[in-house]
C-alpha cells in the first residue's frame, strides 16, 4: 500500500470522527482549544488502536483465508463505506451535541467512531502494510481532522458534517473496489 493510498484510507476512516468533532464544536459556545485537543487525542488514539487490534486478529487467520482475502477486504470496506454514506443523511443526535469531554462521553464516542477502523485493520493484515507506521499515520490524520472538525463545527455548524461523512464513505468504497480489482485482474 502506497503512502497516497494510506493517506486516502486514513482520511476516509477519520470522517466519522470528523463529523462527531463538528458536532462537538457546534455544541461549544466558544472554541475551547484544550477541549479540541482532547477530542483529537481520543479520536486519533482510538483510530490508531482499533486497526492495530484488527490487524493482529486478521493476521492470526491470514493463512486460512488467503485465497479470499481480497473479497473480505472488498466486502468490509464497501459495507463500512455504505454505512457512512447512509449515516451522512442523518442529523447529529442529542448525545453528540453534548459539549462534555469527560472520559465516559469521549470513550463511547471514540469507540463508536473507530469500530470501522477495527474492520479495516483486519483488511490491512492481508495487504503488504507495515502496521505500526500505518496506524500511527491513521491516528495522526484523525487527530488533525478531529481538531479541525471541532473548529469547523464551532465556526460553521452542521454545514459540512454530512458532506464529510459522505466523502469518507465513498473513499472507503473506492478503496475496497481497488483492492478487489487489483487481486482479480493484476
Amino acid at each position: 500500500m502506497s503512502l497516497i493510498e494510506l493517506f486516502i484510507l486514513a482520511v476516509g476512516l477519520s470522517m466519522d470522527a470528523f463529523a462527531v468533532a463538528v458536532c462537538k464544536g457546534l455544541s461549544m459556545q466558544r472554541l475551547n482549544k484544550k477541549h479540541a485537543l482532547i477530542i483529537g487525542l481520543y479520536f486519533g488514539g482510538f483510530q490508531a488502536g482499533m486497526p492495530l487490534i484488527g490487524y493482529f486478529l486478521g493476521y492470526h487467520f491470514k493463512e486460512a483465508i488467503t485465497s479470499v482475502d481480497h473479497w473480505i477486504a472488498f466486502i468490509l470496506l464497501v459495507l463500512i463505506g455504505a454505512n457512512m454514506v447512509k449515516e451522512s443523511f442523518c442529523r447529529c443526535d442529542e448525545e453528540e451535541l453534548d459539549p462534555s469531554v469527560d472520559f465516559k462521553t469521549m470513550a463511547v464516542l471514540a469507540v463508536a467512531t473507530s469500530i470501522d477502523a477495527l474492520a479495516v485493520g483486519v483488511t490491512l493484515a492481508f495487504l503488504s502494510v507495515h502496521i505500526v507506521p500505518a496506524v500511527s499515520f491513521i491516528g495522526i490524520i484523525t487527530f488533525l481532522l478531529s481538531v479541525a472538525g471541532v473548529k469547523a463545527g464551532n465556526l460553521f455548524g452542521m454545514k459540512y458534517k454530512s458532506k464529510a461523512e459522505f466523502a469518507g464513505g465513498v473513499i472507503l468504497i473506492v478503496m475496497g473496489a481497488k483492492i478487489l480489482i487489483e487481486h482479480l485482474f493484476f
